[in-house]
């Protein structure tokens, strides 16, 4: 088995005083992937330290933004940052790693944090030349590995499924039809699959982010925004999901809950 747990940290040395590494030690997880972990990336390596992670960190050239990371019990064979467009090379919200599993199969894993968006704005331009940019590459990394997977922070509620309040947020940065159309495309032309909702099922959520204010988390009133998009032969292996979500709104390290996914493949093979 070989579980994959992604998590937008909102601010890893915040995330860290909060609570995470108590998390990390308990999670029993070989690939861990962060987003939004707003520092440079020798601060990353530093607080990390003593996890007991290999560290692939790519930092934003905006100081304190964006950032994005990959941690993993064995050394990558090679990682790369950048979705192939020019204009986010230093923006860290890609970065992608390749490894070996023990029966000798290449497993690409991607972090990614897409831009939040803002309707009319320069900041949703962003985030549609991002979600661009993934139209070409995904299916890059289809080719390039036996396995592809990408986690992390994409800002999109695909479906009414992924959003509470869904009705009231139709014409806001999230959930936009223009948005909610690139998904169809990564689901369906591309030929992703979107391994948590397979597992889950057509229910609500079950969701991964909740507003610090008022009682959205005690209502339960989230966005289902983190995703782990997998190639179909490894999606077909995925046993199991679940989201790690916090016993009470005080115990939460994050505006965000991890995502865990259990694989049926052999484990990682030193590179």
């Amino acid at each position: 088995m070989l579980r994959i747990t992604t998590v937008n940290v909102n601010g890893i040395r915040a995330a860290l005083r909060k609570g995470m590494g108590e998390w990390m030690a308990a999670a029993d997880s070989p690939i861990i992937t962060l987003q939004e972990v707003r520092a440079a990336n020798d601060i990353v390596f530093d607080v990390l330290a003593d996890s007991g992670y290999r560290i692939q960190s790519a930092d934003a050239e905006a100081k304190g933004r964006a950032g994005v990371a990959i941690l993993s019990r064995t050394e990558p064979e090679a990682t790369r940052t950048g979705n192939g467009d020019d204009y986010f090379d230093r923006a860290g919200r890609w970065i992608e790693s390749d490894f070996r599993l023990e029966d000798g199969s290449l497993l690409t894993v991607v972090s990614a944090y897409v831009h939040s968006g803002e309707v009319d704005t320069p900041k949703q331009d962003d985030k549609y030349r991002f979600l661009e940019a993934m139209l070409v590459r995904l299916p890059e990394l289809a080719e390039h590995a036996d396995h592809a997977v990408l986690t992390g922070d994409l800002n999109v509620c695909h479906t009414e499924l992924d959003l509470k309040n869904w009705k009231a947020n139709r014409k806001k940065a999230g959930f936009l039809p223009e948005e909610r159309a690139y998904f169809d495309r990564f689901f369906s032309d591309i030929g992703y699959v979107d391994v948590h909702r397979q597992l889950s099922g057509e229910v609500p959520g079950p969701y991964t982010w909740w507003s610090m204010r008022g009682k959205a988390f005690d209502n339960d009133a989230g966005w289902r925004i983190d995703y782990q998009a997998a190639t179909p032969g490894l999606a077909e292996t995925a046993t199991a999901a679940r989201v790690d979500r916090a016993a009470s709104w005080g115990e939460r390290w994050s505006d965000h809950a991890p995502l865990v996914i259990d694989y049926d493949l052999p484990g990682l093979r030193e590179a």
